[in-house]
């Protein structure tokens, strides 16, 4: 099973993570991370968001971060799926999952690679708006969150 998938379609959280640990027996933990579409941002109503990527270069990325999760965290399995295209608010957006023996290490492993994909992974989000169409730019407290894991990196996006 690939580590990454950048799709236009829905994912099934319970079949992700099923095909994740299916047949590792020293699996005692996982961890799920699923983001989901808001209807408000910074104070503004959303209709719909929009996602692009540049296919090739986001896979490559991420799965940087994944072998940087398995440097870091005593993990058995990670994957990645995050949605493009055009989002509607409750629609999910991203899934993180990561198995380990205990949760300590999922947990971990999981807050890392979601803090890394915020500001790291090349992603291109639009909103759209009562007041029209915007991009939107990672968070300082986004840029903070990867800072507390020793990674001191400007924005990718």
């Amino acid at each position: 099973m690939a580590r990454v998938s950048i799709q236009a379609e829905d994912f099934d959280l319970a079949k992700e993570v099923e095909l994740l640990r299916r047949d590792d027996k020293r699996v005692g933990a996982v961890c799920t991370f699923t983001g989901t579409v808001r209807d408000r941002n910074d104070g503004q109503t959303v209709s719909s968001m929009e996602l692009e990527h540049y296919p090739g270069m986001t896979e490559k990325a991420i799965e940087a971060m994944i072998d940087e999760a398995f440097k870091r965290f005593d993990i058995f399995g990670a994957r990645v799926v995050h949605r493009v295209g055009l989002l509607q608010p409750l629609d999910q957006v991203v899934m993180v999952a990561v198995t380990s023996a205990h949760r300590g290490e999922s947990f971990r492993a999981c807050e890392f690679l979601m803090d890394y994909l915020k500001t790291q992974a090349p992603f291109w989000k639009k909103e759209e708006t009562p007041e029209g169409a915007r991009w939107v730019d990672a968070r300082v407290s986004d840029d903070a969150a990867l800072a507390k894991w020793g990674i001191d990196q400007p924005n990718a996006g």
